[in-house]
């Protein structure tokens, strides 16, 4: 018998900003609302299906450092450039953790300074 990760939970200081960045990052929507606490997810499925959700708590806490654990994002409908320029507009900005630049993935943070890497091939959608 093994496990899967059915969540990743974030602490955030705007839940609101981050559940509307990372729905328009994956295609997820709001799964559920508890206090100020926000669990976004794929539309049609919720917790417990294919992919995990992700709860965004709320903190007063400012971010610290890298994270030691960051997301992997991959285009299912595009080339990665294209899927670049989509998120710089959605809200990502470019982060420098000390890479080469030569790499094939692309390093950004979300709109808290949350890092995660825009990896080179597509996948397709689940």
């Amino acid at each position: 018998m093994a496990s899967r990760i059915t969540e990743l939970v974030l602490d955030a200081r705007e839940p609101e900003l981050l559940a509307r960045f990372w729905c328009e990052v994956l295609g997820y929507v709001v799964l559920q609302r508890d206090g100020e606490d926000i669990e976004i997810g794929p539309p049609g499925v919720g917790f417990g299906g294919p992919q995990p959700t992700i709860v965004f708590n709320r903190t007063d806490e400012p971010k610290a450092g890298k994270l030691r654990l960051h997301i992997d994002v991959n285009a299912t409908d595009r080339d990665q450039a294209d899927e670049l320029e989509r998120l710089l507009a959605a809200g990502a900005r470019r982060a420098d953790i000390g890479q080469a630049g030569t790499e094939p993935w692309h390093v950004l943070a979300d709109p808290e300074g949350n890092e995660f890497c825009l990896l080179r091939r597509g996948v397709p959608r689940v």
